[in-house]
């Protein structure tokens, strides 16, 4: 009889011998992520360019154009702080074969949203200085890197190992600030403000760019929730009532700082969007991430954006907007708005 590999500090794994699959759940999300194939490149932005240059009547306001910067320059470095928590700790941690198939594609499609941001800069003629320095300027901004740094700081230590209940509660706890705080509520107020701008028919390249970042992060989302399911699982002795407390907590600290983005990004409201329509929303995501990797949910709040889900839907031939052809696939357990 096989003994069953644990996902984490098992020393029966062989990092080097895939098959046969002990956790099929990983393989389908590297599959998705292999179908979702995009580039920046293939976007065109010329009409971003002209709009963005335009005076007069029709052109960006002041407000829409702030709104916009504020979330070049929170993704363009939050996506780095991702791909180095995957290089430098996840990978690091999780010797499982097929995961660590899914963590290298999870890390090229990083580069890839790092590279559109580079792109978005080079296009609209953006001082990189100016963008790329937000996360240490702008408080609003830097309260948010700061916050996921801080729950994650330990196991960046190069002698951390997962071999004690302490640690692989730190071990989770980094999973959650990445997966679920970063990628899952962090992103969720710049992907309703930009694409709030793409249904207006108003940068339209940027647009289409951040929806198939969010279908990206759909994928990223769903791995990080079965990955931290699953050590949950193995390890039972983590899931204290005190551990459980923390996580919520820290939830409900990121919608605190998300909605102190929002209205710092949104000073006054702009095509229906305004501070406290974000909060609801993000009470939303906050409910759907804490039931994600089972825990009871504290806001009850609606959803504002009900086509947000739309957009998440990768099996349509057309994306939502008809703004070009696409060719996404489905890959299943996708449904994060």
């Amino acid at each position: 009889m096989n003994q069953r590999k644990k996902i984490i500090n098992c020393n029966l794994t062989d990092p080097n011998k895939i098959l046969p699959f002990q956790y099929p759940w990983a393989r389908v999300h590297y599959k998705t992520g292999v179908a979702n194939n995009w580039t920046p490149e293939e976007v065109p932005m010329q009409q971003d360019i002209e709009l963005w240059n335009k005076q007069g009547t029709g052109s960006l306001t002041d407000n829409e154009k702030k709104m916009i910067l504020w979330n070049l320059g929170f993704f363009s470095t939050a996506e780095s702080l991702t791909a180095n928590n995957i290089v430098l700790a996840i990978y690091r941690h999780v010797t499982n074969p097929e995961c660590r198939q899914y963590l290298l594609r999870q890390g090229y499609e990083e580069a890839i949203h790092t590279d559109t941001f580079i792109y978005i800069c080079d296009s609209l003629g953006l001082d990189p200085d100016e963008v790329y320095n937000m996360y240490q300027n702008t408080s609003s901004i830097k309260a948010k890197d700061d916050f996921v740094v801080a729950i994650t700081e330990s196991i960046l230590d190069p002698n951390f190992k997962t071999d004690t209940v302490e640690n692989i509660q730190k071990f989770v706890s980094d999973l959650i600030g990445y997966y679920i705080i970063m990628e899952g509520i962090f992103f969720y107020a710049g992907f309703a403000m930009m694409l709030s701008l793409l249904r207006q028919n108003r940068m339209i390249g940027i647009g289409e760019q951040f929806q198939y970042i969010l279908r990206d992060e759909t994928t990223h989302l769903a791995f990080g929730a079965d990955l931290i399911n699953t050590i949950v699982e193995e390890n039972p002795e983590i899931w204290t009532d005190e551990f459980r407390q923390t996580i919520v907590e820290n939830i409900q600290k990121a919608v605190k700082l998300e909605v102190a983005y929002a209205e710092d990004a949104l000073p006054i409201g702009i095509m229906g969007l305004n501070s406290e329509i974000i909060k609801e929303y993000m009470e939303h995501i906050a409910d759907r991430r804490l039931e994600r990797i089972n825990l009871q949910k504290i806001y009850n709040a609606g959803n504002p954006f009900p086509w947000m889900s739309e957009i998440v839907d990768l099996k349509k031939e057309k994306n939502f907007f008809e703004t070009r052809v696409t060719e996404y696939q489905t890959g299943g357990n996708l449904d994060w708005d």
